[in-house]
């Protein structure tokens, strides 16, 4: 079987950043495992120090309303989106960030 690498078309990801309130460590692993499970995710990297999360993905099959709502059903807010009282009512007390 011959392969016609000509027409294999090179997934063009789309890189973004945006600011997300957090605190420490725990929030780090769950606001990266989230965002990793959206279908479509390539890399999630959220910075403790600054809040900035880096994300890569394709955008033929997610988008970063998707990616930010993913982050706000944890309870984190997003410069998008806020989380509802409800979801950051649930986060663990020292992941507790003060809100605006």
């Amino acid at each position: 079987m011959q392969v016609h690498t000509h027409l294999i078309q090179k997934t063009k990801y789309q890189k973004e950043n945006f600011k997300v309130w957090g605190n420490c460590e725990m929030c780090k692993n769950a606001i990266e495992k989230a965002v990793k499970a959206v279908n479509g995710v390539k890399t999630a990297r959220w910075n403790i120090a600054n809040g900035k999360m880096r994300v890569t993905f394709n955008p033929e099959k997610t988008n970063l309303n998707y990616i930010h709502k993913a982050i706000t059903n944890l309870g984190y807010d997003t410069e998008l989106y806020k989380a509802s009282d409800e979801s950051y009512n649930e986060l663990h007390y020292c992941c507790k960030y003060e809100r605006k």
